[in-house]
């Protein structure tokens, strides 16, 4: 491999981002070795290795599974899925509000969706196993719109219109589908949006780049 060739896929990871590969390896890590060690399409196996349940956050305290949940996934279109949208959307979040900042946003964003999903459930009581990154990953989409909103309308050439498109298929697709954790969607959507909207710097005037269309 040639230098040139070296430089460009030097500048391919800087692009997805530290943090971000860094979320995008852990992720995948888990799910290679739970496939190893047992069966992530067991609901039991992933309850046993920190899936969330909501009676047993409530009645044994497993409130940690509102975390571990985060990094746990069922099969390979549902980790496949969740990288996919981490990678495009968790890039240009990164580059724009730091890698801790960026790091703070997803996080509580997961734990945000994963709390509404046990309000939903304990208003409901239709309870079922919940895993997956999604939560954080819609939480990313949603910081994503904020950054675009506090800048003019665009982010990097990415315009809010565009990202509301993105959005608003995504949730779509949640909702028209089975066995999907919709409201921790919408919980990480929200909290995302919020979160970005309150921590992420904004650009002075003259460092806005303006992007013609």
């Amino acid at each position: 491999m040639n230098e040139k060739e070296n430089n460009y896929n030097i500048e391919g990871i800087r692009d997805i981002g530290r943090i971000n590969m860094l979320l995008i390896a852990a992720n995948a890590a888990v799910f290679i070795i739970f496939n190893i060690i047992g069966r992530t399409n067991d609901p039991e196996f992933m309850l046993y290795h920190g899936a969330v349940f909501t009676p047993m956050v409530l009645k044994q305290g497993a409130w940690y599974t509102l975390f571990t949940s985060m990094f746990l996934h069922f099969d390979i279109s549902h980790i496949a899925n969740n990288m996919i949208m981490l990678a495009a959307a968790g890039s240009y979040v990164e580059r724009e509000m730091g890698s801790i900042r960026y790091l703070i946003t997803y996080l509580l964003a997961g734990l945000g969706g994963n709390i509404l999903s046990l309000y939903v459930d304990l208003q409901t009581m239709e309870y079922a196993v919940s895993a997956g990154a999604s939560g954080a990953v819609f939480g990313v989409t949603g910081a994503l719109l904020a950054l675009a909103l506090k800048n003019r309308g665009r982010v990097q050439g990415l315009g809010a219109p565009r990202i509301i498109i993105m959005i608003a298929l995504s949730l779509y697709s949640g909702f028209t589908s089975i066995g999907v954790d919709n409201w921790a969607h919408v919980g990480g959507l929200v909290c995302g949006f919020v979160i970005a909207f309150l921590i992420s710097p904004r650009k002075k005037p003259e460092q806005i780049t303006v992007y013609d269309e």
